[in-house]
């Protein structure tokens, strides 16, 4: 028999080297892992606060589209009013110029 150790196998003097460099490979595995667990739980935050940005953001389009509604209903009752007036002054002109016309020129006066 020789003295050399079956294949996959590790001697004496080389297994508290493999067992060292075992080790660094894990923690440096471990220490990957806690970074993309830490990368991917800053992802899912970046994604809660962009989701409630846009729940924010309809609410917000909500609430101005409810304003605009009720502009526009003002602004429509506003011209209907602007147009009766306008009526009205148009309707009163008339009737003064009538009444202008109607008058005799002015007499003179005896001094």
């Amino acid at each position: 028999m020789t003295d050399r150790p079956a294949p996959g196998s590790i001697s004496a003097d080389q297994a508290p080297t493999e067992i060292v460099a075992a080790t660094r490979r894990l923690a440096a595995a471990l220490e990957a892992l806690e970074g993309a667990v830490e990368r991917r739980a800053e992802a899912d935050r970046d994604e809660d606060e962009l989701a409630s940005r846009i729940q924010a953001l309809g609410a917000d389009r909500s609430r101005l589209a409810d304003e605009l509604d009720g502009s526009l209903v003002k602004t429509r009752k506003l011209e209907r009013a602007n147009r009766e007036i306008a009526q009205r002054l148009d309707a009163a002109i008339g009737t003064i110029r009538a009444v202008l016309e109607s008058e005799p020129a002015d007499e003179e006066e005896p001094s």
